[in-house]
């Protein structure tokens, strides 16, 4: 079973976090727009307080379109991109919000708007060795605000992701590629990128441009919600 909760009043935005962290990575941007929307958090599976799903990408896309509302606007950090751009082709909903995400992560002969798949893999190995350490380390090096690295490494502590999910999500990272379902989606969508995230290669700008999608870079890494310039525009 998957864990959510539900705080704010407005249109429904549903929030999905990325690989090894938890739903309380949202916390600041929950504050911010509570009073604007009705926002749903989601723990993926085996990560947080969320069960663990047997499965790759559709089976953890299943479990959370089952506890979704009817029509949201779906926001997706990192891999919770690939699972926003996967419900988005399954289900109805309003609008699509990309931060720091790409319908492909791996970088080969055709994909030059992703990373190597080597240098990835040395990447997430150096991150499980000690995935506390790990993705503290990581976001000390996205923000300087002391209130939110101290509430975010408490976090890490105390709700971390479960070793079968980690793995299972980068096998979802490594191997997705959902380019040809994203030229397909009709809704709106705007992907807000990382001039200086290493995970996603700030050049896919002009591979958006040419699906005509609005693209707003800001100065940051792979963390863009909580640069200070943050702000959803929400068609």
């Amino acid at each position: 079973m998957l864990y959510s909760n539900t705080v704010g009043t407005g249109e429904d935005l549903i929030l999905l976090h990325g690989w090894g962290f938890n739903s309380e990575l949202f916390n600041t941007l929950i504050e911010q727009y509570k009073n604007q929307y009705r926002i749903t958090v989601i723990d993926l599976p085996g990560h947080g307080r969320s069960g663990k799903v047997d499965g790759g990408l559709k089976q953890w896309c299943d479990e959370i379109i089952k506890i979704l509302p009817n029509d949201p606007i779906l926001l997706g950090w990192s891999l919770g991109g690939l699972l926003a751009i996967n419900i988005a082709k399954k289900i109805k909903t309003s609008q699509l919000i990309l931060l720091a995400s790409t319908p492909k992560f791996i970088k080969d002969s055709n994909w030059n708007y992703g990373i190597d798949k080597n240098n990835f893999e040395q990447f997430s190995n150096t991150l499980q060795l000690n995935l506390s350490k790990g993705l503290k380390r990581f976001i000390s090096l996205q923000t300087d605000n002391k209130a939110q690295l101290k509430s975010l490494n408490l976090s890490i502590d105390t709700l971390p992701a479960a070793h079968d999910a980690l793995n299972k999500g980068l096998d979802i990272l490594l191997n997705t590629d959902l380019r040809r379902q994203f030229k397909q989606l009709t809704i709106p969508v705007q992907v807000i990128l990382g001039n200086r995230d290493t995970l996603v290669p700030v050049d896919i700008i002009k591979w958006y441009k040419e699906q005509n999608i609005s693209t707003t870079i800001l100065n940051t890494g792979h963390l863009p919600f909580l640069h200070p310039d943050f702000e959803l525009s929400i068609i």
